[in-house]
């Protein structure tokens, strides 16, 4: 597989550049072909709004097919690597993990999200020598496959809010580090979007770190003087996009006007993107 291979390590390697990788998560071909585009060298896709589109919530409720089925036709569609949001990894196994990151790779993506969130209330978290286990499983497989796959481990300590505010930090930095030292090639930490504490999480850490950024966090400037090497939306941009057909809806229903549609590009433009 060279051009995984030549992908992959081109995706590694924007991971230590000068200045963050910036993902605009797609969750289709044609998002993926708009933020192509536009002159990122990568993308990522977004679980929830892959999700969302084929009618599930969050959480590991669509299927590992569906999923990597839809990242498949994004890989197809673009030339730039594909780093694809597997959730947990669809099974609680070292062996599901495994079979996940197979996948990933049979589905032309060279990087995956992998969080331990297990969306069970009493415990939030999968316990630590598991998750270690199971990626030690995505490891194995990456290098089975002679695809050095990109790791992206998440812990969702801040996102879950997993535990008294006060403990939150050092819960994080433990995991992120214990991610790092099993060879996660970025560690991720969505839910933190104070400046202080993400530059302190970047220099205990000493490896490229990976901020969830949105409305209220810190601009792409700020966090590169920070030290963060990736950056990425999530579901924000579908949801935005949800967002501005729900104004459109009300727009119709209302006023009977057409300002919403205003922007969108060209039907021709749109059908060269497709075609090409």
């Amino acid at each position: 597989m060279p051009d995984l291979t030549r992908k992959a390590e081109t995706l590694l390697a924007l991971h230590h550049s000068a200045q963050p990788l910036i993902l605009a998560n797609a969750w289709d071909v044609a998002s993926a072909r708009i933020i192509e585009e536009a002159g990122f060298p990568a993308l990522a896709t977004t679980s929830a709004g892959i999700a969302f589109a084929f009618g599930y919530p969050d959480g590991q409720k669509i299927s590992r097919k569906e999923m990597l089925a839809q990242v498949a036709r994004i890989a197809r569609s673009v030339k730039v690597p594909v780093t694809a949001d597997v959730e947990a990894g669809y099974g609680n196994r070292p062996e599901d993990a495994a079979q996940t990151a197979r996948e990933v790779i049979e589905a032309g993506a060279v990087g995956m999200n992998f969080e331990d969130a297990t969306d069970d209330p009493a415990n939030p978290l999968f316990d630590l020598p598991l998750q270690l286990a199971r990626m030690r499983a995505i490891r194995e497989v990456s290098a089975q496959a002679g695809v050095p796959l990109v790791l992206n481990a998440r812990t969702d300590v801040y996102l879950a809010q997993v535990g008294p505010a006060e403990t939150r930090y050092e819960r994080t930095l433990q995991r992120l580090s214990a991610y790092r030292d099993v060879g996660a090639d970025c560690l991720f930490a969505p839910g933190l979007r104070d400046a202080e504490t993400i530059g302190r999480l970047v220099k205990d850490l000493g490896h490229p770190l990976n901020i969830l950024a949105g409305p209220g966090s810190p601009s792409i400037p700020e966090l590169a003087k920070l030290g963060v090497a990736r950056v990425s939306l999530g579901s924000a941009p579908m949801r935005a996009t949800l967002g501005l057909l729900q104004r459109m809806a009300d727009e119709l229903k209302t006023s009977g006007t057409y300002r919403t549609l205003e922007g969108a590009p060209a039907h021709g433009e749109v059908n060269k993107m497709m075609g090409a």
